[in-house]
C-alpha cells in the first residue's frame, strides 16, 4: 500500500510552492521524518518529510509549481536494501561510543552520500558531485561543514578538471551566448510586489544627512565592554533601530497602514530589517523592537541574519512589520529611494559612510557622513510627518547619549 505525500499547508498567504530540489532519488528507501525534498514558497523555503518509512517515488520533479495540496510524491511499503539491514544489526549491538564513532564511516547507510539542503547548495553552486563527498554526519550525511571544506580544497575537484576543460573549450572571445533560468517563486513574488507598490502608493522620498561620529567615537570606547558583557558586537543597525522606534512614538503615522478605507495604527514597532539572502531580499522582522535595548536588538538581528543567509527562516518570522530598515551602504551605495514594504507606508534607507567635509560652528571640518532616506506613502503620511521623523531620527543619531536616556 502506498500514502501519497502532498504539499502542506505553510501559511495563509501561500497557495503554491515551488519544488527546490530533491534530496532522495526515485526508488529510494526513506526512513519515517526524514527530509526527502526542499520546497520553496514566496517567502521562505522548507524541508518536506516523509511520513512514512518505505520506497520514495517520484511524482512532481525540480522547478515544478505545485499548489497547496498537490502530490508531491507517494511512498510505497518496502523494506531497506539488505545492506542496510546488515550494517543495523551490528550497531544496534554496538556499546554507544562505537555507534556514534562508526556512524560517519558506515557507507551501507541510506543516509551515506546524502547532502543537507544547506551542504547541498553550496556543492550545487561549485558544482561538485555530492556522491565524491565524504560524510562526516549522522550515517555519513553530508554537513554544511563538509560541504564548505570540499570546496576549499583544490584538490578535490581535479578529477574534473579534464571534463570541465573540455566543457570551457567552445566558449571563444567575443561569443554572443545567453542562458535562461525559470524565477523563483520568491524572485516572482517581489517583482510582482515591487509593481504593485509602484502602482499602487503616492510613494515620495525624503533626505537627510547624519554625521555619524558621535556614534562612532561611542562605539569605538565602549565596543569591547559591550561584546565582553553581552557576547555580541555593538553595530550601526542597532543605533538606528532603537532612534526609529523613539521617533515611530513621536509619529504614529510612520507606523500606520492602510486597509481598505481604513488607516490602522499600531502602538508597537515591528522593524522589519532587509537582508540580502542567498535565493534573494528578505525581509525578517525584529518583533516588539521598541521594547529592546541595544544589545537586544543586537541579538535578533545575529540571529534572523545567520537564519537568512542559512535559509532557515520562518513564515512567521518575515510576516507583518510595520517599518522597514534597509542598508545599501554595506553594498557601497551613496544615495537611494528606497521601495516601500507594503503593506507597510515607510521604509528607511541608510546608505555609505563617507568622509566629507562640512560646516560645524562656522568652520569645515571633515566628517563621516551618511545620507539617510525616508520612503512614503503620502496618501496617509504628510510632507510634515515625513520630515520631522527624519529629522528626529537625525537629531537621535547625532546625540547618541539621547537614545539610552530616551529624552
Amino acid at each position: 500500500m502506498s500514502l501519497e505525500i502532498k504539499v502542506p499547508t505553510v501559511g495563509e498567504s501561500i497557495t503554491e510552492v515551488t519544488l527546490a530540489q530533491w534530496l532522495k532519488q526515485d526508488g529510494d528507501y526513506v526512513e519515517m521524518d526524514e527530509n526527502i525534498a526542499e520546497l520553496e514558497s514566496d517567502k521562505a523555503t522548507f524541508e518536506l518529510p516523509a511520513e512514512k518509512a518505505g520506497i520514495l517515488r517520484i511524482i512532481a520533479q525540480e522547478g515544478d509549481t505545485l499548489e497547496i495540496g498537490a502530490v508531491v510524491c507517494s511512498i510505497e511499503d518496502g523494506d531497506a536494501p539488505a545492506g542496510d539491514k546488515k550494517t543495523e544489526a551490528p550497531a544496534a549491538s554496538a556499546a554507544p561510543v562505537a555507534k556514534a564513532e562508526d556512524a560517519s564511516e558506515n557507507p551501507d547507510s541510506y543516509a551515506a552520500g546524502t547532502a543537507s539542503p544547506a551542504a547541498a547548495k553550496i556543492l550545487r553552486e561549485k558544482g561538485i558531485d555530492p556522491s565524491t563527498i565524504k560524510g562526516t554526519g549522522k550515517d555519513g550525511r553530508i554537513t554544511k561543514e563538509d560541504a564548505e571544506r570540499a570546496q576549499a580544497k583544490p584538490a578535490a575537484p581535479k578529477a574534473e578538471a579534464k571534463p570541465a576543460a573540455v566543457a570551457a573549450a567552445p566558449v571563444v572571445a567575443g561569443a554572443r551566448n545567453e542562458r535562461r533560468e525559470k524565477m523563483s517563486s520568491l524572485r516572482k513574488t517581489i517583482a510582482k510586489r515591487l509593481v504593485s507598490v509602484k502602482n499602487e502608493t503616492a510613494m515620495l522620498t525624503t533626505f537627510n544627512e547624519v554625521n555619524m561620529q558621535p556614534i562612532m567615537d561611542l562605539r569605538s570606547k565602549y565596543k569591547d565592554v559591550f561584546k565582553e558583557k553581552h557576547g555580541v558586537g555593538l553595530g550601526f543597525m542597532s543605533f538606528f533601530t532603537k532612534a526609529v522606534t523613539t521617533a515611530l512614538k513621536e509619529w504614529p503615522a510612520v507606523n500606520a497602514r492602510i486597509e481598505e478605507n481604513e488607516i490602522v495604527y499600531s502602538d508597537f514597532a515591528d522593524v522589519s530589517i532587509a537582508v540580502s539572502a542567498p535565493k534573494g531580499l528578505v525581509v525578517p522582522i525584529i518583533r516588539n523592537a521598541d521594547q529592546l535595548s541595544l544589545q537586544g536588538i543586537e541579538k535578533e538581528i545575529i540571529n534572523l541574519a545567520t537564519k537568512a543567509r542559512d535559509n532557515k527562516l520562518t513564515i512567521d518570522e518575515m510576516t507583518g512589520g510595520t517599518f522597514t530598515i534597509t542598508n545599501g551602504g554595506v553594498f557601497g551605495s551613496m544615495m537611494s529611494t528606497p521601495i516601500i514594504n507594503a503593506p507597510q507606508s515607510a521604509i528607511l534607507g541608510m546608505h555609505n559612510i563617507v568622509q566629507r567635509p562640512i560646516a560645524e560652528n562656522g568652520q569645515v571640518v571633515i566628517r563621516p557622513m551618511m545620507y539617510i532616506a525616508l520612503s512614503y506613502d503620502h496618501r496617509i503620511i504628510d510632507g510634515r510627518e515625513s520630515v520631522s521623523f527624519l529629522v528626529r531620527v537625525k537629531q537621535l543619531l547625532e546625540d547618541p547619549a539621547r537614545l539610552l536616556l530616551e529624552v
